[in-house]
């Protein structure tokens, strides 16, 4: 790796004033993507700030009919906290399928977000729910976060400070693992809020990034059940298309988690 500065602020405003006087400072928090690419060469940023222990970052609350989640909680922070578990069981299942310990334990729900990786399962479930990402100069709706592949809506020097997520009265989450990363090849988060809408966000399988799907959340509003879903053809149009699956076969994955994620509430 080139050399680097390391900060470790103890605040939210240290870091924001560390990212503006720095030539070209990066976040850093879990690592897990910021470190390989270092590594690779591939990034050489002046000044990395660690917001892995700013407090105000880390903490898990139930919040009227929200869940409020610090952007520093690790995956494993979420897959075992009593109180996403309690009121959104399907987040907490879906931070579990994370990667493996390794990863669950370092990396964050801020990093993944910011990183937008196509195939990270966090988005699927940011977007179904319809949650509202924080940063220490806004709000933003999902809706309006993502951006397609590794992008987003953020500025340059913002910091992901929470992510507030609205408590669906069910929700689950499946996905079809790649074997050899672990990343969704194709996920699914189903979810039907309090107010009855039905709410699908797809990751992994589409070259545009997360997306929700209007076709499976019209059969399910229809009729709730795995059934539903299974006279639908999913288009393969912008679905990806590599050496770990065709398009074809991404699209009829997305089609067989709906129906897995489904059969998992009932």
């Amino acid at each position: 790796m080139y050399e680097t500065s390391y900060h470790r602020p103890s605040s939210l405003a240290d870091a924001a004033s560390l990212l503006a006087n720095a030539s070209d400072g990066r976040l850093i928090a879990g690592g897990q993507t910021l470190i390989p690419t270092m590594k690779q060469r591939l990034a050489a940023p002046s000044d990395l700030v660690d917001v892995a222990g700013i407090a105000e970052m880390k903490s898990i609350a139930v919040e009227g009919d929200t869940v409020s989640i610090g952007a520093a909680c690790t995956h494993s922070d979420v897959a075992t906290s009593d109180a996403v578990r309690g009121a959104i069981p399907g987040l907490a299942e879906l931070a579990g399928m994370i990667g493996d310990p390794a990863v669950r334990h370092r990396g964050t729900l801020g990093g993944s977000l910011a990183n937008n990786d196509p195939a990270a399962d966090y988005p699927a479930v940011v977007l179904a729910l319809g949650a509202t990402i924080h940063t220490d100069r806004r709000q933003i709706a999902a809706a309006d976060f993502f951006d397609g592949m590794f992008s987003t809506s953020l500025e340059d020097g913002e910091i992901v400070t929470r992510v507030v997520f609205p408590i669906p009265e069910k929700s689950a989450y499946a996905k079809f693992r790649n074997p050899a990363s672990g990343y969704a090849m194709a996920g699914v988060f189903v979810a039907r809020m309090k107010d009855g809408a039905v709410r699908v966000g797809v990751t992994g399988a589409s070259g545009n990034g997360v997306f929700r799907s209007a076709e499976i959340e019209k059969a399910l509003l229809d009729s709730w059940s795995p059934a539903a879903i299974e006279p639908l053809t999913i288009s393969a149009e912008d679905m990806l298309s590599d050496i770990h699956g065709s398009a074809a076969y991404r699209a009829n994955l997305v089609k067989v988690m709906a129906k897995r994620a489904v059969a998992a509430i009932a």
